[in-house]
């Protein structure tokens, strides 16, 4: 019995500390976890934000490119077709910047931005092609501006859609 009585205080230890050890355990692996899935709605949130601001920029972009803001850009006294080799190349540099965003909006989104965009350049040569090589430069804008309202406005379109999709994300 003296032999088993020396390892009685270790004993009452081990009983004591287990139970401690026990629930230390369970704190930190519930403490992890609350933590992982903070990180998961921080990362929600921060994505959630890159697509606002993705819907936000196609928006400016669609904006850009409507007819009637790209005959108010540049000088008056530019040749028609310097207009729009400088309308061509602006369109183009913008959606290249903002090709970016693909990755946060839907595949449908994307593919009636690059439609609107595609068509707009069409539009500028077509109605350049309809002209006779003498017009100036403020009745090729009239007409250009007359051929796209004469369409469907694939442009404003294409903004109510993605509006459509932001309030479906946020």
């Amino acid at each position: 019995m003296t032999s088993f009585s020396g390892y009685l205080p270790y004993a009452f230890a081990l009983i004591i500390a287990i139970p401690f050890l026990v629930l230390l355990r369970q704190f930190v692996h519930n403490y992890i976890n609350l933590k992982n899935q903070e990180i998961k709605l921080l990362s929600v949130k921060s994505n959630s934000e890159n697509k606002t601001q993705s819907y936000e920029r196609m928006t400016l972009f669609l904006e850009r490119i409507k007819p009637s803001n790209l005959i108010q850009r540049f000088d008056k006294d530019l040749a028609t077709h310097e207009f729009i080799f400088l309308t061509e190349k602006t369109i183009n540099e913008e959606f290249e910047y903002n090709s970016s965003q693909q990755l946060y909006i839907t595949k449908n989104s994307w593919k009636n931005i690059v439609d609107s965009k595609n068509a707009v350049l069409d539009l500028l040569h077509k109605t350049y092609d309809g002209l006779s090589g003498n017009a100036n430069l403020d009745e090729f804008k009239t007409v250009f501006i007359m051929n796209y309202m004469e369409n469907e406005d694939y442009i404003s379109a294409t903004i109510e859609d993605l509006r459509r999709e932001i309030l479906i994300i946020a």
